[in-house]
């Protein structure tokens, strides 16, 4: 095996002054994947006022599922880009996998150890053959040619696209052109996946594919960081970072921020829809004691009713 996914119980967080989790019955510092501290970024000339980023921090887990919510415009994926050097850092700070991002000799390094999946997965493809481009980011990592047939097999297989070795991507439908560029990130085997609006582009059953295999990646260990406005996305997380105006305005597990109808509605963004209707069955005068995140959770409590 030459891409390593390693399943594992998901630390619990607790608040320690070195800014790491501590594992339960063990006396190990596990450090963060990443950590950002206040960082600020605008694209305009120094001592300009259009801030894009206003003192942004954050820290994600090994092995979690970060989503970064946010309406379009907020900074999200700027933010995002900060973490693999595609945007260099102007103050504050920030480590990836321990890596210094203030450093300009780090930028290959952090590259290396976060990938990144972007919007439109068109932009991606450099090749007319799927295992070729699968290919190209080995070949220019000048990993040894008799080990790229096998690491670009394992990457397909990974996303479900074993036996489209031949195809053209461009025959491909949406959801599977997305999987191919997360393909082609995967073989490289960062640590760190970033995935940029992926779906956005998708219909219900390509973004459904795409999420699903996102999720088994997760839970094989790989630290995710989903950018995406949709708040259904957001529901398996393990940590949502609000996003609005370049800041991040609340950050918790799904259970607290999606159910903070005010806060979601002050970051312009719809309640998932299980919510808003247990909301209205509780204007209605239905007794229903906490708000269910998904249709299923709603229907067991509106039977846990009768």
């Amino acid at each position: 095996m030459y891409i390593h996914l390693i399943s594992y119980n998901k630390p619990w967080r607790v608040n320690n002054p070195q800014g790491g989790l501590f594992v339960p019955n063990s006396n190990h510092i596990m450090v963060n994947m990443i950590h950002a501290k206040d960082i600020v970024f605008s694209y305009a000339f120094q001592d300009s006022s259009d801030i894009v980023l206003d003192h942004v921090s954050l820290d994600i887990a090994p092995g979690e599922m970060a989503v970064i919510l946010g309406m379009n415009g907020c900074g999200k994926s700027t933010l995002c880009r900060h973490f693999n050097g595609l945007l260099p850092l102007q103050s504050g700070s920030l480590t990836v996998n321990g890596i210094d991002a203030s450093l300009p000799e780090n930028v290959w390094a952090m590259r290396r150890c976060a990938g990144m999946v972007f919007q439109n997965p068109d932009n991606q493809f450099v090749s007319s053959v799927i295992e070729e481009d699968v290919a190209f980011g080995l070949e220019n990592y000048q990993v040894p040619r008799e080990e790229i047939p096998a690491r670009v097999s394992q990457a397909l297989s990974l996303v479900g696209l074993d036996g489209f070795e031949k195809r053209s991507p461009h025959t491909l439908s949406g959801g599977q052109k997305q999987r191919l560029a997360l393909a082609g990130v995967l073989a490289l085997d960062p640590p760190i996946l970033i995935l940029d609006e992926v779906t956005s582009m998708l219909d219900p059953a390509g973004r459904r594919d795409v999420l699903d295999h996102v999720r088994k990646l997760n839970a094989a260990g790989k630290t995710i960081v989903m950018v995406t406005h949709y708040v259904e996305e957001a529901l398996w997380a393990d940590t949502i970072y609000l996003m609005s105006h370049g800041t991040i305005i609340a950050h918790g597990t799904p259970s607290e921020i999606l159910t903070d109808t005010d806060l979601l509605k002050r970051s312009g963004l719809l309640p998932p829809f299980a919510v808003r209707f247990a909301e209205e069955l509780r204007s209605a005068g239905m007794a229903i004691p906490e708000l269910p995140l998904d249709l299923a959770n709603l229907a067991a409590k509106l039977n846990g009713l009768r």
